[in-house]
């Protein structure tokens, strides 16, 4: 999903000391957008026959454990958090951010909802004031309203080619910006560990609650992408570790943004979905607003 991506801010603030080779930064970027792409088109491949809790099951799942030899390595201490029940309201953000994510590509062209989801930056510095404190200035609030009008353009409510379903991406995007002010106000209260312990722990539990109810039997095959869908989300999201680690959010924050070109080229070899000219004139505007949000951040912190 784009949202992982999206938001520098979180990865900045939440793994140790970055070594400054922003090439290296770049790429490790692209790579993990390009994985993201892969794990966003097989999901929507997978909702033609399985329902989107279960797909997200499966991804959570392939989390969860790829997490436990890092939880191994702390001899239980990775679970133990200073604020349980903040990091359990960011899980089930995270979680719900998923279903909805897999839901809306079960309606929508992934193009459309990739878009839409971009505007989660946009969210998260509205929902910054009065979770984190933040002042926000005039041209930041400028570039969210410019943001929402591209999400609108989108959209196109009240016209003949509104999607109800399209509701959903901007609906997820909230729920990841909600995760993401979280994190922020966690980044210096637990470790990476704990944070992505919850987090994969948190969507594990409350999906394998649901499941029996919308259990539909997968094939091999179906099993295997699931899988394939895990890795990929996972290992994309270990890649935006790595790259911030190595390049600040404002250098990497207009790459993120390549995730609508591949999620455009791969909705049309796989689907034959072919982004329309609304479609691109509003992703044009949600990343130019990104992009310029990023900047004015990254402007107002060096002020500080």
């Amino acid at each position: 999903m784009p949202r992982d991506a999206a938001d520098g801010g979180r990865v900045a603030q939440v793994v140790p000391a970055r070594q400054d080779d922003p090439l290296a930064g770049i790429v490790l970027m692209l790579v993990a957008i390009l994985l993201f792409s892969f794990s966003d088109t097989t999901a929507k491949f997978l909702t033609e026959s399985l329902p989107a809790l279960e797909i997200t099951w499966i991804r959570f799942t392939c989390f969860a454990v790829l997490l436990l030899p890092a939880l191994a390595r702390t001899g239980g201490n990775g679970i133990r958090s200073r604020r349980p029940l903040l990091q359990i309201v960011r899980g089930l953000c995270l979680a719900s951010s998923s279903v909805l994510f897999v839901l809306a590509v079960t309606y929508l062209p992934i193009a459309d909802a990739t878009a839409t989801s971009f505007v989660s930056p946009l969210f998260t510095t509205a929902l910054a004031i009065p979770f984190l404190g933040e002042r926000v200035g005039v041209r930041r609030w400028g570039a969210v309203v410019i943001g929402l009008i591209g999400v609108v353009i989108v959209v196109r409510p009240g016209t003949s080619a509104f999607h109800p379903a399209a509701v959903l991406p901007i609906l997820s995007a909230l729920s990841w910006a909600l995760a993401m002010v979280i994190t922020r106000k966690m980044s210096h209260v637990d470790s990476v560990v704990t944070m992505l312990a919850y987090a994969a722990g948190v969507g594990f539990i409350v999906l394998t609650v649901v499941l029996p109810f919308i259990w539909t039997p997968p094939t091999y095959g179906e099993v295997g992408l699931g899988i394939f869908i895990g890795l990929a989300s996972t290992g994309g999201q270990w890649l935006v570790v790595q790259a911030y680690r190595r390049a600040s959010a404002s250098v990497l924050a207009p790459f993120s943004y390549s995730q609508l070109l591949w999620s455009g080229t791969l909705g049309f070899f796989v689907f034959g979905a072919v982004p329309d000219r609304y479609t691109l004139l509003g992703a044009a505007i949600i990343v130019a607003s990104g992009i310029y949000t990023a900047h004015r951040e990254h402007v107002v912190s060096r002020g500080r």
